[in-house]
């Protein structure tokens, strides 16, 4: 029976549910660890709504998309252009 799901053929299936796994685990981690949003403390649930916008900034603005901000949303920038572009020969 266990011959029958460890065939190679389904190794990848493996992999991109791991991999789903993987992200889904990493955001909640970091939803708890560090969204101001989240309260996990007893304290921390009985302060109410705080107005700190410069801690919800800060989660919002994360590296990557400060890195990713002013990028061309392309896979392959230069095959791109080189297929798209009109005015290459």
């Amino acid at each position: 029976m266990a011959n029958r799901w460890l065939r190679p053929e389904v190794y990848p299936l493996f992999a991109a549910v791991g991999a789903a796994i993987g992200i889904c685990g990493f955001q909640l981690v970091r939803n708890i660890c560090i969204n101001p949003e989240v309260r996990v403390s007893k304290e921390g649930r009985a302060a109410g709504v705080l107005e700190n916008y410069a801690e919800g900034e800060k989660y919002a603005e994360h590296g990557l998309r400060k890195y990713l901000r002013n990028k061309t949303p392309e896979i392959m920038p230069s095959i791109n252009s080189f297929f798209a572009d009109p005015n290459r020969s």
